[in-house]
Formats: structure tokens, sequence, C-alpha cells
């Protein structure tokens, strides 16, 4: 063992010395690397010059060489969660990298409600917030947030850096983000590296690559910037500025929170969704280890115009039946006149639930909503029936006043529903011979109906008519 302590080191000594090799930003000090695998690191150097790194966890040596335009790239491993450790990389002139930790790494991405901070929007507070920041303060959560970029052509690297979470860092943050890596860390009591990569208003196509888009006519991939409206709703532009730089890092999975801006198309946002993530795991070169991908519901929130948000809340719903995917129902974080729910730690939190049950495989808990199934109708009553429902529902005030009845004219109106033995049958005078029922299926509503676990329950249909 004393061999390699002198030569790390030695190395260590030679850092001092101006390193001629650069690496993107993500790559620095105070970042986390993915716990118990095999991750790339790359970078540029002198062309042909051989590149060797040296970690700190293992006392391992690894060696790249340049190309003639002195990219190089490595594959090294990493062991179990601890920390900080260091790398020391050389191309004859070395450079550390320190306060290194081994953890659990995820990517942040989606529009304003993941991007919003913890400090909040102007006028739109996060619940809690203030406090929250204050006692942020975790050497063993780091953070790291990529600035805005659209760009029609594929980037390489992003303008960002790893934090450890502090009151400074925590405030400019995502809250969404924020919430999910604080229970994460405390449940797992690891490291936990956060990559927070989202722009408010942006649209899911954005977020694709042309091979992701090509089953979807209707996204233009634009050529020029010059006739574009918005950079950040045009498809690619954020996936070539904000992703894919980022391909290769090693993560275990993706949280994600957008939809607001693709309602009105909420037809093909299933497709679009099941595309990109297919497609984020394949470039990751992750498609045989499928990570998961956790996302939220989009809201209740009273538009103004366009389609009913519920309709894209269903196609939300169909996308999460997808292997390796989960989701996290907000029926009763909502604002009416705000698009942007305060109660970010509920978004948060439900998505870690997803990820502790499903990813960390960690029992004894209630990591999802309860779905629904099917109905059963007996003259004027429909039951309704749920699945993942281990321990049953509950509705907030004993009876719910969001669900509706239809009978064959297809009109909808007000119906009553409770629990009468463990059974939720709904029934309304105004409709003697139903055949469909509704629940919250609304743009604004208070969702009522929970599990056992207070997890609300989606909003949802058992008809397939037109709205």
């Amino acid at each position: 063992m004393k061999k390699p302590i002198i030569l790390f080191l030695f190395l260590l000594s030679l850092s001092f010395i101006r390193a001629e090799i650069s690496l993107p930003s993500f790559f620095s000090s105070d970042m986390v690397l993915q716990q118990q695998s095999t991750i790339k690191i790359w970078g540029k150097a002198e062309p042909n010059k051989n590149v060797t790194a040296i970690t700190s966890w293992n006392l391992k040596k690894y060696k790249a060489t340049a190309d003639n335009d002195g990219k190089w790239s490595m594959s090294i491993t990493t062991g179990k969660a601890g920390g900080p450790y260091s790398i020391i990389l050389s191309d004859g002139k070395a450079v550390t990298l320190s306060n290194i930790l081994l953890g659990e790494v995820w990517l942040c991405s989606g529009q304003s409600n993941m991007e919003m901070p913890m400090r909040g929007f102007n006028g739109q507070p996060v619940e809690g917030g203030n406090l929250d920041i204050l006692k942020s303060t975790n050497s063993k959560l780091r953070l790291f947030r990529v600035e805005r970029k659209a760009e029609l052509e594929q980037q390489t690297d992003v303008t960002g850096r790893w934090e450890e979470a502090m009151p400074v860092s925590v405030r400019n943050f995502s809250a969404t983000a924020y919430y999910f890596g604080r229970l994460l860390q405390e449940t797992l009591n690891v490291p936990v590296g956060l990559i927070s990569s989202s722009w408010g208003g942006s649209t899911i196509e954005a977020w694709m690559d042309a091979e992701m888009l090509k089953e979807f006519p209707t996204a233009t991939i634009p050529t020029s910037k010059e006739n574009i409206k918005y950079q950040h709703q045009a498809p690619t532009m954020l996936y070539n500025g904000m992703i894919y730089p980022l391909i290769g890092y090693g993560i275990k999975g993706v949280i994600w929170y957008q939809g607001e801006s693709n309602k009105d198309n909420y037809q093909d946002y299933a497709g679009m969704f099941k595309s990109m993530t297919d497609g984020w795991r394949k470039v990751w070169g992750l498609e045989d280890q499928n990570f998961p991908f956790y996302f939220c519901q989009i809201a209740p929130f009273e538009y103004n115009g366009g389609k009913n948000s519920a309709f894209l809340r269903e196609a939300q719903t169909i996308a999460a039946k997808e292997d390796n995917t989960g989701i996290a129902i907000l029926m009763d974080t909502g604002e009416k006149e705000c698009i942007h729910p305060a109660n970010k730690r509920a978004a948060g939190e439900r998505l870690a639930l997803n990820a502790i049950t499903k990813t960390y495989n960690i029992t004894g808990i209630e990591g999802e909503s309860p779905e629904y199934k099917d109905i059963n109708i007996n003259g004027n009553t429909v039951t309704v029936n749920f699945a993942k429902a281990p321990n049953g529902l509950y509705i907030k005030g004993g009876e719910s006043q969001n669900f509706t009845l239809a009978g064959e004219d297809k009109i909808f109106y007000p119906a009553k529903a409770k629990f009468v033995r463990n059974k939720l049958e709904v029934t309304s005078e105004s409709v003697p011979n139903p055949v469909a029922v509704r629940y919250a299926f609304e743009n604004f509503v208070i969702g009522d109906l929970f599990g056992m676990g207070d997890l609300p329950v989606s909003s949802f249909r058992s008809d397939d008519w037109d709205d």
C-alpha cells in the first residue's frame, strides 16, 4: 500500500503546477459521483498526450490518450458511499479535484415548477421556504444548477458549479428538487447530488432531440433562431443546450416536473414522454439498466381558455404506467390563481417516496397514490374500484363533492360519493341510470380522495368521450 500512497502524494504536490487538463464544469471539486458504478470522466488535454487519473477511494490508476484535438475520456469505478475523496488528473501537469463524495446522483428537470427556487418567485413564495433555507446546511447534500441555454447545435458544456447545501446555495436552488434530495439523504443516510436543469414555460419537445421526435410530425425542428418566438419552447433547443452536455455523467435516475405548456396538445403527451424517457436512457447508455424516471403530475389551476387540463393529467397517469416510472400526484396542492403551488415540499417528498420505495426498496410505507381501476354499476349506484391501495382510501371531510355522473346522454351532473363498508359508492339524484363517472375532472379542484398513506388520488374518468 505504501507505493500507491507515495505516488498519490507526489501527484498531489504536482497539482500546484498550472494544469493543462480542462474539464466540463460538472467535473469539479465538491461534486458527487454515483456510488458503486463504472462512470465516465472526460475533458481536454494537450493533443496525443497520455492522461492519468488516480482516485483516492481505491488508489487505482486509470489511463487514457488524448486524440488529435485533445479530447479524452476514461471509465473509472466508484466504491461505496462516503468521502470526502480526491481525484488527481495529469497529462504531465496535474490538477486535483477535492472534497468529492460518492453517493446517489439525480438529474432534476422540467419547467417552472421544477425551476422555482426555494426563495420563491416574485410574489409567489415557497411555503415554509425561509425557515427551511435557514436549516439547510448539510455537507452530504450537493447542488449543481445548470444555467439556461437554448441552442440549435448540441453543446459540450454547461454553466454551473457544485455547491454544498447551505442557505446561500439552497435559496436559489429548485425547491422541488431540494425537498426530494433532503428526504432522500435523510432516509438513505448517504451523500446525495442533485443536478437541476430546468426552464420555466418550456415544452416537452424542447427537451427532446430529433430522433426522439421523429414520430411527432407537428414538432418542427428549427434550423435558425431568427423565426423562433420562444426558444425554450422550440423542439430540441433545451436538449441541445442543457441536457446533451450532461450525457454520460453518472446518475441514478431523473425527476421531472413539466406539462403545463403541453396542456393543449395533451393527445401527444404520453407518447412524447415515453419517447423522451426511452431516449434519455439510450443516450446515457443505460437503457439496459432502465434508470428510474419519476415525475410530478401538474397541479390543478384555473387556466383561462384552452383545453381542460384534466386531460393532460390523465395523459400523465398513462405515461406513469411505463416500466421504472412513477408519478407524484398533487391534486391537493393546486392554487386557483397561481400556476406555481407554494407547497413544493409535497412535490419533492412525493417524488422521493417513489424513489425510496421503488428504487431503494424500503418497505413498510406507501410510496404511490392509489389508482383508479374500474367501476361496477348496480341500479343508480356506481362503485369505484382502485389499485395500489393496500390499506384502503378515505375522503377528507367524509363525503366528496368532486364526483360527477352521466347517463347515456353524456351530460355530467354533480354526485355524492362516500365509503360504504370500505367501498366507494357514487350516486346522483339527477342520474337514475348512470353509465360513467368522473372525479375532479376539471381545471381547478381541491382533491379530497386519499390513500391511507395520505397520498392523493389523481383526477380520473371511466369514459373515453371527447371533451
